[in-house]
């Protein structure tokens, strides 16, 4: 037997917006005729959920018409144990969820503290550090940030112009965000002169404008370099190419200094030379560096981890029995804590050398380390997910969401697709799934990873002008991922 009982959804008005439907199945008891010896049947009892947060008994009698109330052992609960210990745990979404199930959870899924409670449980301490220190945070809330960067209903693209000047002129510098400030190092000027001055451009200010940065013992200088961030102020660059050739040295610079200062981390057994690689951060004080282009032109598949913040660092290859081809101009994003996701680049392929779209992830947490391919052809069985991919390309950008969520746009595309479409993976799903974004605003025509930089974790900057040889810096585009005003 099924009983369904309509549950009324109110507004902040105190208004039925509408009505979900809850459908409750009982036992039935089928008399098929005189039983053999006298038996008193017991009546069927159910329960169901009362908009007051009670469970009322349901009786087949009709005697029993009159509902008794009982209190669910679930509402007698205090308050604070709700949130801390049983709100807390679980996703955004369902957090959503619970909230229309009855008034009382209404009510308390309104409270900030416990949506913190759940963004700091479901995206990470880090994360969630960092997005305190944006000022959108704070302006919207925990819970509609968690709301709009989970269902992604506010991203958009606006252009800005900022003042100041990057001076001399260059192209293939790198660029990284410290807190709200975008910093950029080196680059290659003309005639193939490789720079190393340090610019920053300061988001919370009221009007951002290039200044140059005056530093010590600057690093030589060098393009196709990795400029990282790491425990919130330290800027660390990694190879590159410079005046004598490809680089394997690593610079470290505290922004955040009374006189910021370039210091060399000697680390022991450092990578082989190299320019085009990836990198990312692990735990705020690690660096990881993939693959990239050797002295002789070959193509790099392996992956390596320095911590910076060891008294003797030491460079370590992390071991695999199978590695995904060698490849320069992919991306290393990182996701779920201490998992690394490499997307695209231009990949080894026989005798070849093709752009990728392909999905390798590795879980850095795991006692034997192990690539296992996501999407394309790279190993015996892959197979692609569901949705329209992405085109292969290289030298794009991926921006890690809250949540594990991987964005893909820009870059060097094949074919002639649009490098400003905006694809989204999901990788902790069961069968991962492409899906492309359609974002109000005007996207900028071109969008280089080397020279995008996501801030705060709400929003993408892409640095340069109209083309990828003439780069106007004064000239920027913003991808938001939360709304700006409310």
């Amino acid at each position: 037997m099924n009983r369904l009982h309509l549950t009324p959804i109110y507004g902040d008005d105190e208004t039925i917006t509408h009505y979900m439907g809850i459908q409750f199945f009982t036992d039935a008891n089928v008399d098929l005729g005189p039983l053999p010896c006298s038996m008193t049947k017991e009546p069927v009892r159910s329960t169901r959920f009362a908009l007051d947060n009670t469970f009322r008994p349901i009786s087949t009698r009709p005697e029993h018409s009159n509902f008794c109330r009982e209190y669910s052992s679930l509402f007698q609960l205090t308050d604070e144990v709700l949130c801390q210990s049983i709100l807390s745990r679980l996703s955004p979404r369902d957090i959503a969820s619970v909230s229309s199930v009855c008034r009382r959870l209404y009510d308390l899924t309104r409270n900030e503290d416990l949506w913190r409670m759940v963004c700091q449980n479901a995206w990470g301490s880090e994360t969630t550090r960092a997005l305190e220190t944006v000022p959108a945070a704070r302006r919207l809330g925990w819970g509609r940030l968690a709301r709009e960067l989970t269902t992604l209903e506010a991203v958009a693209w606006r252009k800005l112009t900022v003042g100041g000047a990057v001076e001399p002129s260059r192209c293939n510098f790198s660029a990284c965000a410290v807190g709200n400030r975008v910093v950029l190092f080196g680059g290659e000027g003309v005639n193939m002169q490789p720079m190393n001055d340090t610019f920053v451009l300061d988001l919370n200010a009221s009007n951002p404008e290039w200044r140059h940065i005056d530093v010590s013992a600057a690093p030589p200088g060098r393009w196709g370099h990795t400029l990282s961030c790491l425990n919130g102020s330290w800027l660390v660059v990694f190879g590159g190419c410079g005046r004598q050739g490809l680089l394997n040295d690593v610079f470290m610079l505290d922004l955040d200094a009374k006189q910021p200062t370039w210091r060399e981390i000697p680390g022991v057994a450092p990578p082989v030379p190299r320019s085009w690689h990836s990198s990312c951060t692990l735990d705020g004080t690690k660096l990881v560096v993939s693959g990239g282009c050797a002295d002789s032109g070959v193509l790099l598949s392996d992956t390596y981890l320095l911590d910076v913040a060891m008294d003797r660092p030491v460079w370590r290859e992390v071991p695999a029995s199978w590695k995904p081809p060698s490849r320069l101009g992919h991306s290393m994003s990182v996701y779920g804590g201490r998992k690394i996701l490499m997307f695209g680049g231009l990949a080894k392929s026989g005798p070849l050398r093709l752009r990728s779209s392909d999905v390798y992830t590795m879980d850095l947490s795991e006692e034997e380390f192990c690539w296992r391919c996501l999407t394309g052809s790279g190993m015996p069985g892959a197979g692609n997910p569901a949705g329209a991919g992405p085109p292969p390309r290289l030298d794009h950008v991926a921006v890690s969401l809250p949540g594990g969520r991987i964005l893909i746009f820009g870059g060097s595309v094949a074919g002639l697709h649009s490098a400003s479409q905006l694809y989204l993976l999901d990788p902790t799903e069961e069968k991962p799934t492409w899906r492309i974004l359609n974002i109000p605003g005007r996207p900028p025509r071109f969008a280089w990873g080397h020279s995008t930089c996501v801030v705060g974790g709400t929003k993408a900057i892409v640095l340069g002008g109209q083309t990828g040889e003439e780069w106007m810096l004064t000239e920027i585009h913003e991808l938001s991922l939360v709304s700006r005003s409310v």
